[in-house]
């Protein structure tokens, strides 16, 4: 600093008030800026080639990279004049690698150390007979979610204050050590959720990490470049702990929700509203226990639940357990199926579900059954298929056993609209290929 200083104010002395008193020929500021130049840059080299520790390193770094050529040189008064010197870098450019590996290394392996600590902090709190800290009515875990983002955050700054190039090399560095972070917190959230069970705070603990997972993600997406092999690494290992977490949560509504769909086809369709309304009560009860969820997480449950919810019902169509003959018995059943897609719907929208993508399956089932003209029941078979890339023959002939007033070649006619492929649907969200025909 005190050299800095000095061959900046001398320098600054030379151009205003030395240089005129010399001829243009002598080149006097050369003179003067190579000497003290050529003084800096061997004392720099001396201490560079002597043991320093970290933050030394730090130090020498940003003189050679940004103090040096950015601050000094580049000063309104010296710029024009030392531009045409052409003094050169502090440091030669081996000395330079090296420290910058020192650097590199080190950082590394700190920020390494010091998220290891914090999941050995965070398993320990999970052990602990609390419940996790809440905020905004979220839990959350203030240790994982925070700390371990800024300490790769704060890294990551300190070496772009150094370079860019420095600043990449080292946001390579964490980004792979992140993920490598993230598989053992998976591994640990794994573990934890296999054992804990009986745990008094199992479910909020759950929930926290769950939350915890917003945090890298958001992080991830922001922070790290596409092409970024890490990146996709990390976003699917967050994808396995929150898919982990969910199917837990979810586990205790759908084993008491089984027995409940059963009773439709047990009471042949004719009390479906006081099943509908027990499901819809049920559910209710154990949506509540989610709003501690970050609200992405939140809709992404109850979007779990109005899947599951609207699957069970087609599943419970399919089971060939009923059989009618009359359109007044079809159109009695589809009125009831109509009335519980709305109930359904109703419900799951004004619990925040945001998956409108199911909202018309149940309704276009309730019409192929209304349906009793040949020509039509195949036009809506058709927008159902559009809708619903999924469904397959096998779906459609078991759902088509309702209407057993259909003669052999007009079933051929309209399942022939379908195709016969059994392999993997068109992406997108998938209803129909998780259904199990019997």
């Amino acid at each position: 600093l005190h050299m800095g200083k000095t061959m900046k104010e001398d320098l600054t002395v030379v151009v205003k008030y030395i240089k005129q008193l010399y001829p243009p020929e002598f080149s006097v500021f050369s003179t003067y800026a190579e000497l003290y130049h050529n003084y800096f840059a061997s004392q720099a080299k001396k201490n560079a080639e002597s043991h320093l520790e970290d933050k030394d390193i730090y130090l020498l770094l940003s003189w050679v990279h940004k103090i040096y050529p950015k601050d000094m040189r580049k000063d309104h008064i010296l710029a024009e004049e030392l531009e045409k010197v052409k003094l050169g870098s502090l440091l030669p450019s081996g000395l330079i690698k090296e420290l910058e590996k020192k650097y590199l290394d080190s950082e590394e392996a700190t920020i390494k150390n010091s998220l290891s600590k914090c999941l050995d902090k965070e398993i320990q709190r999970w052990k602990e007979d609390k419940e996790p800290e809440k905020l905004n009515g979220h839990f959350q875990s203030e240790l994982l979610g925070i700390f371990v983002i800024q300490s790769i955050y704060s890294g990551q700054k300190r070496a772009e204050d150094i370079s860019a190039a420095v600043g990449e090399e080292l946001s390579h560095r964490l980004s792979k050590e992140l993920s490598a972070f993230l598989k053992s917190y998976k591994d640990a959230f794994e573990d934890f959720k296999e054992k804990s069970k009986k745990h008094r705070y199992y479910k909020p603990i759950l929930i926290a990490n769950i939350n915890n997972c917003w945090n890298f993600r958001d992080y991830t997406e922001k922070n790290m470049a596409e092409k970024d092999d890490n990146k996709t690494s990390i976003l699917s290992t967050l994808s396995d702990v929150e898919n982990s977490g969910f199917d837990v949560l979810l586990q205790p509504l759908f084993a008491q929700l089984k027995p409940i769909y059963k009773k439709f086809t047990e009471n042949k369709w004719d009390s479906s509203n006081e099943i509908m309304n027990e499901i819809i009560k049920t559910t209710s009860k154990h949506i509540s226990d989610f709003r501690t969820l970050k609200d992405p997480f939140y809709h992404a449950i109850v979007e779990k639940i109005h899947t599951r919810l609207v699957k069970d019902y087609i599943v419970r169509l399919l089971k060939r357990k009923v059989s009618l003959k009359t359109p007044a018995q079809q159109q009695n059943l589809a009125q009831n199926i109509s009335k519980n897609a709305a109930d359904l719907e109703a419900f799951c929208t004004s619990n925040g579900s945001q998956a409108t993508w199911l909202n018309s399956a149940l309704p276009k089932l309730a019409e192929i059954i209304r349906l009793q003209d040949l020509g039509a029941i195949k036009i809506e078979v058709a927008t159902l298929a559009t809708t619903y890339p999924d469904i397959r023959k096998r779906h459609l002939e078991a759902f088509l056993y309702i209407k057993a007033n259909l003669s052999r070649s007009e079933l051929k006619s309209i399942l022939g609209y379908l195709a016969d492929s059994t392999a993997s649907p068109v992406p997108g969200a998938p209803l129909f290929c998780n259904i199990n025909v019997p």
